[in-house]
């Protein structure tokens, strides 16, 4: 028998049909996180430390999702219920950009209690959590966000964050394979992987994150997942937005999209080096004409 559904209650607010939006990195989840944080009855979090831990602990060993019991399920709702919490101060231990999105001066909270009714977050690697998220909230609606992977290829070269994945120490000796985080399939490649020119490591996670995205879509319902584009969002923010808002019944803003994707659509060709270049090209080239990028 499938056991009763957990109602999660932060600050007295039922969480009902939590939005989560996921991606590669630089896909632009957090453009289309800062328009939910700043859309009507919305609390998003960005980059929250304590669900960042325990999504990068699921990433590295994702055996850890599939033990029995149920606890990776009631770590990540604890952790989000914790970075949900509406109090005096809370908005501190928010990363700069969740504060700058949210439009918070002095000590927030970027949200008051009365004014909520979804709940939500955009760090964007929740996608390898999205499996524990679906049993923690079983009628969570997921947006992800696909964008050309030589653009995302070139924004990850120049983040220092990102880049601190690619050190050989993330491949230590109890790490797990397969393992989609790093784009790594088995451990006969942890040494190639190692060799490998960075950009060609920025290709392979992109690589997996979009399949995982892919599945991702095979495994959800149209009324639980959205894919958005980058380059649409680009073109036409306010059609990519009134989109948004159908799926999730309710009103997204589009101000803070203007300006600030369109300028960033196809810049590989002058910020990737044409060796980088070609090796992001080689080696996500299925995925590049898949998804109509080559």
């Amino acid at each position: 028998m499938r056991p009763p559904t957990h109602i999660l209650v932060v600050n007295g607010i039922k969480v009902r049909r939590p939005v989560f939006v996921v991606g590669a990195p630089h896909s632009g989840a957090d453009l289309l996180g800062r328009a939910l944080k700043r859309s009507p009855g919305f609390h998003l979090t960005m980059g929250r430390a304590a669900v960042a831990h325990v999504v990068y602990a699921f990433a590295r060993r994702p055996s850890i999702m599939r033990r029995k019991g149920g606890g990776a399920v009631r770590v990540l709702r604890d952790a989000l219920a914790e970075a949900w919490q509406i109090v005096p101060g809370a908005c501190a231990d928010c990363p700069a950009p969740c504060r700058e999105a949210g439009a918070v001066t002095g000590g927030g909270p970027c949200a008051a209690p009365g004014g909520v009714v979804r709940f939500g977050d955009a760090n964007p690697d929740l996608l390898y959590s999205a499996p524990v998220l679906l049993q923690a909230f079983p009628d969570a609606r997921f947006v992800q966000l696909i964008r050309d992977g030589r653009d995302v290829a070139a924004d990850m070269l120049a983040d220092r964050a990102c880049l601190s994945w690619f050190r050989t120490s993330m491949l230590s000796d109890d790490t797990e394979f397969p393992n989609p985080f790093l784009g790594v399939n088995s451990a006969e490649h942890r040494d190639k992987w190692a060799r490998m020119d960075t950009a060609g490591k920025c290709a392979l996670r992109w690589r997996s994150a979009v399949r995982l995205s892919a599945a991702l879509r095979q495994d959800l319902p149209r009324d639980q997942l959205l894919t958005v584009r980058y380059e649409d969002m680009a073109a036409d923010p306010a059609a990519t937005m009134a989109a948004v808002s159908a799926f999730l019944e309710t009103r997204v803003s589009t101000v803070a999209l203007y300006g600030a994707v369109a300028p960033k659509v196809g810049r590989w060709r002058t910020r990737l080096r044409p060796d980088d270049a070609a090796l992001v090209e080689k080696i996500a080239a299925g995925e590049l004409a898949r998804l109509g990028y080559r």
